[in-house]
């Protein structure tokens, strides 16, 4: 049923119950498993002109971490992985991802960042998935 499963992380501590899930469906359904971290543009320039490039860089310091944990629990449980880090509108990205690599499932945290980051998101990212992904959305609920 499931070839192509997608793990969405914006690299927050609830990715590692998200990717069980991803992990286990790709694995029961013999699938390979995607992994996908997206620069938030928006965090970029909201940032002082002066430290945009900073913000940049460690927003995909963040993402290479997050990327690296769905690589290695993928491979841990003997699946094909495959990464990518885009930069752009999160939402908007993981739809396009989604129809472009022919994705059956996308999972996907309740939320990720809290605070003044989640302000920052300007809504919810995993809201907007679900509303306009041409493919199930498997939402976990994250505490």
């Amino acid at each position: 049923m499931y070839d192509n499963v997608l793990v969405a992380t914006d690299g927050s501590s609830g990715t590692t119950e998200t990717l069980a899930h991803a992990v286990s469906i790709a694995r029961d359904n013999d699938a390979l498993l995607h992994g996908l971290y997206v620069v938030d543009r928006r965090l970029v320039l909201a940032a002082e002109k002066e430290t945009q490039d900073d913000v940049r860089h460690s927003l995909q310091e963040e993402g290479e971490v997050a990327l690296d944990d769905i690589a290695v629990g993928g491979e841990e449980a003997g699946l094909e992985v495959e990464t990518r880090m885009e930069e752009g509108i999160p939402h908007k990205l993981i739809v396009d991802y989604a129809e472009s690599a022919d994705i059956d499932l996308v999972v996907m945290g309740t939320h990720g960042r809290t605070g003044r980051d989640r302000v920052a998101n300007l809504g919810s990212v995993t809201e907007r998935v679900v509303e306009s992904s041409p493919v199930p959305v498997l939402v976990v609920h994250i505490d």
